[in-house]
């Protein structure tokens, strides 16, 4: 054990390539306030959409990390220990993410109160409108920032536990009895966590943040639908992580047979995602309702249609031809390629999710959504670097490292 690189240094092009993301993502944020803020409703609208469903995007993905780990630790899944600090590195990054967009929905919903985001702000709206009084019980000011606080809160508690509990493992060798209660406190934290995401990501936040700006629409499949996405750009983070450590020398027990797993996780995720895709798709497009289809009006047949098809093709198509294969997930530079292909592509689709009901006649993808990006994958960057250079990269006294080891697919 004493061999092995277990301490990470964060290499020079690293801290640059962090530092200049960001500061284009500080740039293109001055430029859009000055610009689009300032210049009419719709320029506003575009500016704060932009912010919201790239700040949603990027919290959602980073904590798909600790789902990952609280998945695998219910699981019993010994497998992943060899690389586990990879994923909560990048939980860190959910305080920051997740304060940002808390500012960010806490601005539209309090101090701009902007009905053109969200319709059930506008109070005489409301009261003439039998649907959005139907749903005044939960889509209102208090309710929504309340559950959001929670929500964003207790993702950042129960990672930090688990997080706390993983440090417990660079500190001393456990007897049979110690590991017991080890992996029982694990188990328990881990199902904390997972009952909580249920509860939020699985279902009530997407409904709140997002399906809420179309708040006559609804579809029972959406937040298992956010779900997938956020989930399978996570894992293909963690991926992208995994990979560049080993190509500097790190992760000496991380093997083809781990990343052959992260890749399995990258493939089934992406068909599950299709499977809703068109499960919610094809359902309301038989159906024929008009309350129904409106949200897919402008998508399929307006402007978005060749974002919405787009996603087809990047999220399912080439992950079903590039991933299918045994070799392919375990070729560093197929699952690199796929990995950044599919954050892409669920960026995308995030962004035809949110703008696509904020600006249905035109689509505004452009410099300020790249640019904004740019400003959260540098944070990524240099949050994940600090927090992996902060301690040893293998849990060496964890019950299950020797499985972790010797894992064969």
């Amino acid at each position: 054990m004493a061999s092995i690189r277990a301490q990470f240094e964060i290499p020079g092009k690293m801290k640059t390539w962090s530092i200049a993301l960001i500061a284009i993502g500080i740039l293109a944020f001055i430029i859009g306030l000055v610009t689009k803020a300032t210049h009419g409703e719709h320029g506003k609208v575009e500016f704060i959409g932009t912010l919201m469903y790239n700040s949603i995007f990027f919290t959602l993905v980073c904590n798909a990390s600790m789902f990952f780990i609280c998945a695998t630790t219910l699981a019993m899944g010994g497998w992943q220990i060899a690389f586990r600090r990879v994923p909560e590195a990048i939980s860190t990054v959910v305080p920051w993410f997740g304060g940002i967009t808390w500012l960010i929905l806490f601005y539209v919903v309090v101090i701009d109160h902007n009905h053109h985001i969200y319709h059930w702000l506008d109070e005489k709206a409301v009261d003439g409108d039998n649907i959005l009084r139907g749903k005044k019980g939960f889509l209102n000011p208090t309710f929504y920032l309340v559950w959001t606080t929670l929500a964003i809160g207790l993702w950042i508690l129960l990672g930090r536990r688990m997080r706390k509990l993983s440090s417990q493992a660079d500190e001393k060798a456990m007897d049979a009895e110690e590991g017991q209660r080890y992996i029982w406190k694990n188990t328990v934290s881990a199902a904390l966590f997972i009952v909580w995401f249920a509860l939020t990501v699985g279902s009530t936040i997407p409904w709140l943040w997002q399906m809420s700006i179309d708040a006559h629409w609804y579809s029972t499949m959406y937040s298992w639908y956010t779900f997938a996405s956020s989930f399978v750009s996570g894992m293909s983070l963690v991926a992208l992580f995994v990979i560049y450590l080993k190509n500097k020398g790190y992760l000496e027990f991380t093997t083809q047979e781990h990343l052959h797993d992260i890749g399995k996780f990258m493939f089934a995720f992406s068909i599950f995602w299709t499977y809703l895709w068109f499960s919610q798709y094809m359902l309301i497009w038989y159906a024929n309702i008009p309350e129904e289809t409106v949200y897919f009006q402008h998508r399929v047949l307006g402007p978005y249609k060749g974002i919405f098809f787009l996603n087809l093709i990047i999220n399912f198509v080439c992950p079903i031809l590039i991933l299918m294969k045994r070799g392919a997930k375990r070729n560093y530079t197929l699952i690199t390629f796929m990995a950044v292909l599919i954050i892409f592509g669920h960026w995308v689709d995030f962004y035809q999710m949110v703008m696509g009901s904020l600006s249905k006649e035109h689509v505004t993808l452009g410099w300020l959504d790249f640019g904004i990006a740019a400003f959260f994958v540098g944070m990524i960057i240099m949050i994940v670097g600090k927090s992996l250079a902060s301690k040893p990269l293998v849990a060496k006294y964890h019950p299950y490292l020797k499985e972790s080891i010797i894992h064969h697919t």
